[in-house]
């Protein structure tokens, strides 16, 4: 089988301290499809027990899909300082546990993976919604954050068939 044939894995993670997306991408060549994607909803708990919830969820994954590859999204500047670092102690949690099952990261800002996906850095969430069920063959309508964690992924895959290309030529 030729190593360039082999599926490739990606997780992807929309980082949240309310809501934390993360999905699911298999590529077969250039062709993605979605594995799995969900949404973890921490609205009545304690930071303690989010940071936990989303260390447990993330591993879990990773164990359960084996993904060869996870990508995240960067923190974005918030103008209320502590929904940032709530935000940064999310991500946090899911990158420690990224770390602890010793799976390559990659960090994307949301910009750039809007410019992935739509072709605009400046795209609204539904255009984004949109070309992810496009690209994704998807038929169902998906979460807000499920999307994100799709798009965070398909960013990847977009970035490192660039970056393979760019070596083969």
């Amino acid at each position: 089988m030729d190593v360039s044939s082999k599926p490739l894995r990606i997780l992807g993670i929309d980082p949240g301290s309310r809501r934390m997306g993360y999905a699911v991408i298999e590529l077969v060549g250039k062709q993605p499809r979605c594995l799995f994607h969900d949404t973890l909803v921490m609205i009545e708990c304690s930071l303690a027990e989010k940071m936990g919830l989303i260390f447990k969820a993330i591993s879990g994954v990773i164990q359960d899909y084996q993904p060869d590859e996870v990508a995240i999204e960067q923190v974005f500047l918030e103008k209320n300082v502590q929904s940032a670092l709530k935000l940064g102690q999310a991500r946090g949690a899911a990158i420690a546990a990224v770390g602890f099952c010793n799976v390559p990261l990659a960090e994307y800002a949301a910009r750039q993976i809007k410019q992935a996906v739509v072709g605009f850095g400046g795209a609204e969430k539904e255009q984004v919604q949109l070309m992810v069920r496009s690209l994704l063959k998807l038929t169902e309508r998906l979460p807000p954050d499920s999307a994100d964690a799709l798009a965070i992924a398909l960013c990847h895959s977009f970035q490192r068939t660039n970056i393979l290309l760019q070596l083969k030529s």
